[in-house]
């Protein structure tokens, strides 16, 4: 088991990372503001320009702690990572499987119909606790829908049928999405996905938070031996990495989604934190930037009951526990691979 340690998130523009001894040393106008020692960090991750010494770059090659590069408003741009560890017959045997686009449909399925049971667990919880708020038909019509789709997912489909299910799941989530904020309804509204860019303060939010999960993912993958490069519901693409996008699915709907709703609707950020740039992408300001790491940390501190494993978790290792139940998989220690269902 991963000790869940920290991820150094920086985001003070002209930041400047370096190395002394075994110690991460943060420099701002040449004053250091920060020193950890590199054993208690888990991963970094830098925003726009922040810069890293190459010395630094080695220490944390050589002890596994993965460093990111994202632009201000949270796009991957890089991953700076050490040698690759772990058994190359487990690597083989994910070579072996994701190769195979019949042998990929199964575990791909698996990973959808977790991912739609999680965003109809969203959407059965908002009736539950606020109908009264909402529009409940559209949203009870959105629920049987995946309902119906995951009766679907349940027979034996190929790989592109697969993926049209989920296509059609998400698309009928996210036209509900809106229902699922209940506070702030005038300064944050939703009209459906973008992604690159982000039109919307709430697309804004749902990015940056999907980019943090997806480099906790990787590091997952990275720290169990697998390669997240090679995926199954998502197919090879050069710098993707397929397979963090895959185990990412399923954890999306409570770990990102819930966490972005519960920023709006408790009000821990505010329409003014969001500008509109000339491209027309939405992007946070440092102070809202700097509140969503900080909910997103304390949302991984929390802790729950793995349904799987029947042990208490911290969520901040979940991306973990779900790399080691795949990897077992691989190794045909499973007879089928234990996606992350909420209760």
């Amino acid at each position: 088991m991963k000790k869940h340690g920290n991820t150094l998130y920086v985001t003070t523009q002209g930041a400047y990372l370096s190395r002394e001894g075994t110690t991460v040393h943060v420099r701002i106008e040449k004053e250091t503001k920060l020193r950890l020692p590199i054993h208690t960090i888990s991963g970094i991750v830098c925003f726009g320009n922040v810069s890293c010494s190459p010395f630094l770059l080695g220490l944390c090659g050589s002890e596994g702690v993965g460093v990111s590069l994202l632009t201000t408003n949270g796009r991957f741009l890089a991953r700076v990572e050490g040698p690759r560890s772990g058994n190359v017959l487990l690597r083989r045997a994910q070579h072996r499987a994701t190769a195979d686009e019949t042998l990929s449909a199964r575990p791909a399925a698996v990973f959808v119909t977790a991912k739609i049971a999680n965003a109809r667990n969203n959407l059965q919880r908002v009736l539950r606790d606020h109908e009264d708020k909402i529009d409940a038909i559209r949203v009870e019509v959105a629920s049987r829908r995946l309902a119906f789709i995951l009766r679907q997912l349940a027979g034996k489909l190929p790989l592109e049928q697969v993926r049209g299910l989920e296509g059609d799941a998400a698309k009928t989530y996210f036209d509900v999405f809106d229902q699922l904020i209940l506070a702030q309804k005038d300064a944050f509204v939703f009209k459906g996905r973008s992604k690159r860019p982000p039109r919307d303060p709430v697309n804004a939010l749902l990015s940056f938070l999907y980019t943090l999960l997806a480099h906790d993912v990787a590091s997952a993958c990275e720290s169990t031996g697998l390669d997240p490069q090679m995926g199954f519901l998502h197919r090879d693409r050069p710098g993707r990495p397929s397979l963090a996008l895959d185990l990412m699915e399923e954890l999306r709907p409570q770990f990102a989604d819930r966490l972005a709703l519960s920023l709006i609707n408790r009000r821990q950020v505010s329409a003014k934190g969001f500008s509109v740039q000339e491209s027309g992408a939405v992007q946070m300001d440092d102070a809202t930037r700097k509140a969503v790491l900080n909910a997103y940390q304390n949302r991984k501190s929390e802790t729950i009951e793995h349904p799987f494993l029947g042990e208490k978790v911290t969520l901040g290792l979940l991306p973990f526990v779900q790399a080691r139940l795949l990897a077992r998989w691989l190794r045909t220690d499973l007879d089928d691979y234990p996606a992350f269902f909420w209760k």
